[in-house]
């Protein structure tokens, strides 16, 4: 697969998500959003009704976290953040699993959380944040498979507040088990190009990162803007 700048710039997730972040910083950020053309800008979600005015009509889909960056709220409460999210113009909604139940084996309840956000979100996109960083290999495979029997999009790695060291194995693993019809995003310390395609390579199909305007720039550079994914040197 021959992989150019404006595949990776489609194929990234960019995301605006500190709690600390100015409103000046949001329209920055939404002015590199559509510099690069990236297929999605997160935000959070008091700040959609700037980035809904921003990017309207460059084709850039509006994404926010849901039960963000824990996953504890109430199923309910998930549900009605997607809607209202939706209703306010987000396309893709990336919700938190409730990791503690998955851990202690409540799968009703984890598909329950999930299914509740799908059914709010209705057409929009919902990718479900496993945050692997605490959890077995056994916990990922199960994790990915309720979200799939739930009806979500993608599943995905981490919230990125997490100290979790992303493995291509990792990936690998979430494509196994999802198969090649459900997405599979990559997020969480993606800081260089070398490991940003060793993850691609692996299945990912998305990248959520906040440095999506440095990977394209270190793209360009360091493989002048396009490479075959098959000569790409694997970085575990």
């Amino acid at each position: 697969m021959e992989l150019t700048a404006e595949k990776l710039a489609n194929m990234i997730d960019y995301a605006c998500l500190k709690p600390n972040a100015t409103e000046e910083d949001v329209l920055r950020f939404c002015q590199i959003a559509k510099k690069y053309r990236f297929k999605a800008a997160h935000i959070l979600p008091t700040n959609l009704p700037i980035v809904v005015r921003q990017l309207k009509d460059s084709g850039i889909n509006i994404g926010v976290p849901v039960g963000f960056p824990f996953g504890i709220t109430f199923p309910e409460v998930k549900a009605f953040e997607a809607k209202k999210a939706v209703d306010m113009g987000a396309q893709e909604i990336d919700m938190v699993i409730n990791i503690g139940a998955l851990r202690s084996k409540r799968y009703k309840l984890v598909y329950e959380d999930i299914r509740g956000v799908v059914e709010a979100a209705k057409e929009s996109i919902v990718k479900v944040i496993l945050e692997i960083h605490y959890l077995s290999e056994e916990e990922i495979v199960k994790g990915c498979q309720i979200s799939k029997e739930a009806g979500a999009h993608f599943v995905k790695t981490s919230t990125g507040f997490t100290p979790h060291e992303l493995k291509v194995e990792e990936i690998r693993l979430m494509r196994r088990t999802v198969g090649p019809k459900m997405g599979v995003k990559a997020a969480g310390g993606i800081r260089d190009i070398d490991l940003c395609l060793s993850l691609i390579k692996a299945g990912a199909n998305r990248i959520g990162t906040s440095r999506g305007d440095q990977l394209v720039e270190e793209f360009k550079e360091k493989y002048g803007g396009k490479v075959l994914l098959e000569e790409v040197e694997e970085k575990a």
